[in-house]
């Protein structure tokens, strides 16, 4: 494999967004997910502007984390067009509105486990061989805020999904891939307003620096 080969789930805005757009940056051939189609233009759109010598390249691929068919589909492209990958960040996730745990809407449950928990553990077992092909490594972001009151549905599934790195991640060691769970600083993303309506928002991390700081950490 000659070039670097990311996977970026959620990247059509906020750190996710600038993840992508670093490491496009940084020479990376870049496949960027997510729903939102708008999100995904606006990320190549600002990696064409920046016109960087060396600069990677995106693959846009608008579509669901929880279309298991389309996402199998997705990492079988990656397999024949790449042969594997050196990196997945995942930074998928459903926040739902603020709720006490015994007002939970089960509608904003099941689809919290659905995103933020199944999806995420169907592309474990997708993108595993992948990442084993071209020894690379999986990212997953912790956060803090998910214990916070009224958080329910994001803070068990948010949960859920840390320890399920956190098995693959032992299960790993000797045998790779590596798996790495990093804790961004407080940014001022749609996540964290949900979290912390009326902050002052000014004295949070820029997440293009923020993005720039956890690249490296990679």
């Amino acid at each position: 494999m000659t070039q670097k080969i990311a996977l970026v789930t959620g990247a059509s805005r906020g750190l996710g967004f600038a993840i992508a757009e670093q490491l496009a940056l940084q020479g990376w051939q870049v496949v960027a997910v997510a729903r939102t189609v708008g999100g995904l233009e606006d990320l190549d759109d600002k990696v064409k502007a920046a016109r960087l010598p060396g600069a990677g390249a995106l693959t846009l691929a608008p579509m669901d984390v929880t279309d298991e068919d389309a996402m199998r589909h997705l990492c079988r492209s990656i397999h024949d067009r790449w042969g594997g990958l050196q990196l997945w960040v995942h930074t998928a996730i459903h926040v739902t509105a603020l709720s006490p745990a015994p007002s939970l809407d089960m509608k904003d449950l099941d689809k919290s486990v659905a995103i933020n928990l199944r999806a995420a553990a169907f592309l474990i077992g997708m993108v595993d061989p992948l990442l084993r092909a071209g020894d690379g490594t999986a990212v997953f972001l912790d956060d803090p805020a998910a214990a916070n009151r009224y958080s329910a549905a994001y803070g068990a599934t948010k949960a859920a999904q840390m320890q399920l790195a956190r098995n693959w991640q032992a299960e790993t060691v000797k045998t790779g891939p590596q798996v790495k769970i990093l804790t961004p600083q407080p940014m001022p993303t749609a996540t964290r307003a949900r979290h912390y309506p009326g902050e002052d928002r000014a004295p949070l991390a820029d997440p293009r620096a923020e993005a720039m700081r956890l690249i490296a950490h990679i």
